[in-house]
């Protein structure tokens, strides 16, 4: 009778553990097809957050609905939050699958018995799903909520869960989530809240219309307090923690969220469009002091129309960007705040001079000492003028390079040609180079062309590291990544060198007997018509570039890189960095020392009496012997020269005198710069001389001239002689013109169409050129 009993009770069980099993897998198919069919992937929108490198927030955006919604991490949320948020609102949240059966059938029981909601039945899943999808009370919505809520349980860990709740939970306004209300009303990350902090940021939700920070704060330390007492009767948190959160006061008010860097912010919010935190490597403090220090310096120039400034630190060691200040000013409308002065296009005036003479020392071309005319000069029409307007004869290239000599720059790049340093350019990431690269000339060396700021400094930093570009990051988590060349690390020593002098002419007068002075190896710019006024330095830590001027192209009678832009390149320096100045550059094995003659750069000849030292490359360097001397036959009395064809028997002597060059000769004749000259060659000579002919350097051969034929307008003849030339002889058409001294000038009306013009010295030789002439009415 027992065995029977047992039988039937086993087939009963069996039996309705079948019918539990079929249910449950009616559900589970029932769960599972309509998840096909009403999916549900949430898709968020956060506020575009742009964080320093250390995770200190420089700027925040609104969505696109108004709503200040942070993304907040899995590691924002602390043990003390979560611990804080799942007792208050879902004690059985790891337990449960998003519903939690028990609780909706105590608030079932208490709607019908009470007739009133005594306690809620939403878990955090479904809270979450109802925030996902809001809705209006009812049971049907219920439902659909308790569905959504078993299908984030089914997609997403608890842990993820907790994060969407976190991140989207209302405190009122238009401010949702965690992160967003312990920044706009604790001024501090989630991660960094007190207890009391956290409690008082637990029990908004529930009420944020009526406990609103900063307007019911009394209201909300009752509530806050009320809590913190429960959480000390179930022992949630150590007792002596609670103590100090129930004493703690609330002082909290709606903030303005920082606007650090807005610039780069806006900036790596538009290249990076899908993150809702961007963690830059951006140095607050350090960007807080440039942004400072270019306010302030752009308001002592404002009265003086200049009214903009842009400002850049690169850490050289990662390439990292630290400090990015686009404009004095963002938020000044009127002055184009809002124009990034670090991407904006404009002419680098002088600044890309060194790199111009570390490809020529790269060539073998130039040394530092080599000597070079700065004399007035014209490049088949183009005629370079010095930033001072004035000429200096002979100078050596890094004199040259030190005071930004403009007519020995084009003279360099003559003869490296503009293409080579254009493609040079273009391999250095020039953009808008590489864009005009066909129409881009000798004038490249001087400004004339369209550079940024940001070009310009990853060029500069380039020197930093023995003349190897690197790539820019703007990212914290970007790391060094160093490419191709751009000068050998001879070169880039050679440069650098040039460019540490502290005795340069381009120094501030403020700072030329500062004790502070940070050792920077730095080079100034000024734009054609005094539009733009750069100075970009380096050393072994940073390389910080500055440019100064008007977002409106307004020129400045005033502006100049030397006295406008490098005050505030030293200013920041001196915020920055001191203690690199124990540390510099080191002279590469490629580098070598020579002796040159003082006079010519050149290795010394026997005549040579003043050599100095010079740096040179082993089998690169060009190897000339000097002839800045040449040895001339005269008479007795030094009144006149022979050549070897009449060099009589007896009565003349060998002296040596300056081998001068004809521009030289010419500038110095202009000038009335008195110089040695050679003696008249001997009158009796009948000897022809084919070497050392004139130079007609106007008009220009092969060149087309406009003459206007209602005016009488004339051309100019001008050439330039050897320095024994006394006369000269002009032809137009193989017609005798006039004669006039060396280095005198004479006008012409030309005749239309092709025109033959020679110049013959005193010596019988001649120069042919040909221009052609057009007559046309303006």
């Amino acid at each position: 009778m027992i065995l029977k009993s047992l039988k039937i009770a086993f087939k009963k069980i069996n039996r309705n553990a079948k019918v539990f099993f079929i249910a449950v897998s009616f559900l589970f198919l029932c769960f599972f097809t309509l998840n096909l069919i009403f999916p549900f992937r949430p898709k968020i929108e956060f506020s575009p957050t742009i964080l320093s490198h250390n995770n200190e927030l420089l700027h925040s955006y609104l969505t696109t609905d108004e709503k200040w919604r942070m993304y907040t991490t899995l590691d924002e949320i602390s043990p003390t939050l979560r611990k804080a948020i799942i007792h208050k609102e879902d004690q059985y949240f790891y337990y449960h699958f998003g519903v939690n059966p028990l609780a909706i059938l105590r608030a079932a029981f208490n709607n019908i018995v009470k007739s009133k909601r005594t306690s809620g039945a939403s878990t955090i899943t479904m809270q979450v799903a109802r925030m996902l999808e809001p809705k209006k009370r009812s049971y049907g919505n219920k439902i659909i909520e308790i569905f959504r809520a078993i299908q984030l349980e089914w997609q997403y860990s608890k842990h993820e869960i907790l994060q969407l709740y976190l991140n989207l939970v209302p405190y009122g306004g238009n401010i949702e989530g965690v992160k967003a209300a312990s920044l706009i009303y604790f001024e501090k990350m989630p991660d960094h809240l007190s207890l009391a902090e956290v409690t008082t940021l637990a029990i908004i939700p529930n009420r944020p219309n009526s406990l609103r920070l900063g307007r019911a704060n009394d209201k909300i330390i009752a509530a806050r307090n009320q809590w913190l007492q429960r959480f000390e009767t179930v022992q949630l948190f150590e007792s002596g923690t609670i103590a100090d959160a129930l004493t703690e006061g609330l002082t909290a008010t709606r903030t303005v969220l920082p606007r650090v860097a807005p610039h780069l912010s806006y900036r790596l919010k538009r290249s990076y469009p899908q993150s809702p935190i961007i963690r830059s490597s951006t140095d607050l403090n350090m960007q807080l002091k440039v942004e400072s220090i270019v306010g302030n310096y752009s308001r002592q120039l404002y009265g003086r129309n200049i009214k903009n400034a842009a400002a850049v630190v690169v850490d050289n060691e990662t390439m990292q960007v630290k400090a990015y200040v686009g404009s004095a000013d963002y938020y000044d409308a009127r002055d184009g705040g809002q124009v990034d002065g670090i991407r904006a296009i404009r002419s680098p005036g002088s600044t890309l001079k060194p790199f111009l003479y570390g490809i020529a020392i790269d060539k073998g071309m130039i040394t530092p000492k080599t000597v070079i005319e700065d004399v007035p000069i014209n490049f088949r029409g183009y005629q370079p003028r010095n930033y001072q307007e004035t000429f200096n004869g002979n100078v050596t290239i890094e004199y040259a390079l030190s005071n930004s000599l403009n007519i020995p720059a084009v003279k360099v790049l003559d003869e490296l040609t503009p293409r080579t340093f254009v493609n040079a350019l273009i391999d250095a990431d020039f953009r808008q180079i590489a864009k005009d690269r066909d129409f881009l000339g000798l004038s490249t060396a001087l400004g004339g062309c369209g550079v940024t700021l940001e070009e310009l400094i990853r060029l500069y930093s380039a020197f930093a590291h023995d003349g190897q570009l690197g790539k820019l990051n703007f990212l914290a988590t970007d790391s060094l990544q160093l490419g191709r060349k751009a000068l050998s690390k001879s070169a880039n020593y050679m440069i650098s060198e040039i460019l540490t002098s502290v005795t340069r002419p381009d120094l501030p007068n403020q700072w030329k007997n500062s004790k502070n002075l940070p050792k920077v190896a730095w080079k100034t710019g000024t734009s054609f018509g005094r539009k733009d006024a750069w100075s970009i330095g380096y050393n072994k830590k940073y390389t910080v570039g500055v440019w100064v001027g008007n977002f409106s192209g307004e020129g400045v009678a005033e502006l100049s890189g030397a006295e406008t832009a490098s005050p505030l390149l030293f200013n920041i320096f001196n915020a920055i960095d001191q203690a690199s100045a124990k540390e510099w550059f080191r002279m590469p094995e490629g580098v070598n020392f020579r002796y040159v003659c003082t006079e010519s750069g050149q290795v010394p000849d026997h005549f040579c009496t003043s050599q100095e030292l010079d740096y040179y490359l082993p089998g690169i360097s060009k190897y000339h012997t000097c002839t800045h001397k040449q040895q001339v036959f005269v008479s007795a009395d030094s009144t006149i020269s022979y050549c070897n064809s009449c060099l009589p028997e007896n009565g003349y002597v060998k002296a040596l005198f300056p081998n001068l060059k004809p521009e030289i000769i010419s500038f110095y004749e202009s000038e009335n710069i008195n110089y040695i000259k050679i003696p008249p060659h001997n009158p009796d000579c009948e000897r022809v001389f084919t070497e050392s002919a004139p130079r007609i350097v106007s008009p220009i051969d092969k060149l087309e001239y406009l003459i206007d034929e209602a005016d009488s307008m004339q051309v100019l003849l001008s050439s330039q002689t050897a320095n024994n030339v006394s006369k000269i002889y002009w032809y137009i058409n193989d017609q005798y013109y006039g004669s006039a001294q060396a280095g005198e000038d004479l006008y012409f009306t030309p005749p239309e169409g092709n025109v033959k013009i020679s110049c013959a010295d005193d010596k019988g030789r001649h120069t042919d050129i040909e221009i052609e002439v057009k007559k046309i009415r303006f």
